[in-house]
């Protein structure tokens, strides 16, 4: 049988890295020393039958029994072919050579026409996420934009860079 006692929190709370186990760890070492549930609960601005549960799941299972389980959560509207299918549409979209952007409205647009289900802009993002896209936004480049151009450019020397090797003029 696992006792508080036979177990150094401190050290758990210090190597964890997940914010609500923590929280579990920190609840067990009040405990640990000599705060009852109640008073624990008030400490850490969480409900005292929270506090029971994990003290209960801790001598039955020990360390394991605070570990969050596994949510179901609700099941996505799109299928794996689906997902395939939209993924391979983000990467041949998300960078076009003429300038622009992919917008999450392009998506939601997309979704609907193609597989007839509404997703909404907020969910598009979660949707991205899954399929191990992040949303970061570049700046668009102008159609006519050259590189060559840019390139001549930085090569001006204005007289302001202080890494500059032209000697001011007094």
């Amino acid at each position: 049988m696992i006792t508080l006692e036979s177990i150094d929190f401190k050290s758990l709370i210090a190597k964890e890295t997940n914010g609500r186990m923590r929280v579990r760890l920190m609840a067990l070492s009040h405990i640990k020393g000599g705060a009852n549930n109640s008073q624990t609960a008030r400490n850490l601005h969480i409900s005292r039958r929270i506090v029971n549960d994990w003290v209960k799941r801790f001598y039955e299972q020990g360390l394991d029994g605070l570990k969050e389980k596994p949510r179901s959560g609700r099941p996505c509207n799109l299928n794996e072919q689906q997902l395939s299918q939209l993924s391979q549409y983000i990467h041949d979209n998300s960078i076009k050579p003429k300038g622009g952007r992919l917008k999450a409205q392009t998506l939601v647009a997309y979704i609907t026409q193609e597989f007839k289900v509404d997703y909404s802009v907020d969910n598009i993002y979660r949707l991205l996420h899954q399929l191990g896209f992040s949303w970061i936004t570049s700046r668009s480049r102008h159609p006519k934009q050259s590189d060559e151009v840019q390139e001549a450019f930085k090569k001006i020397r204005n007289g302001n860079d202080p890494y500059d090797p032209v000697e001011c003029q007094p």
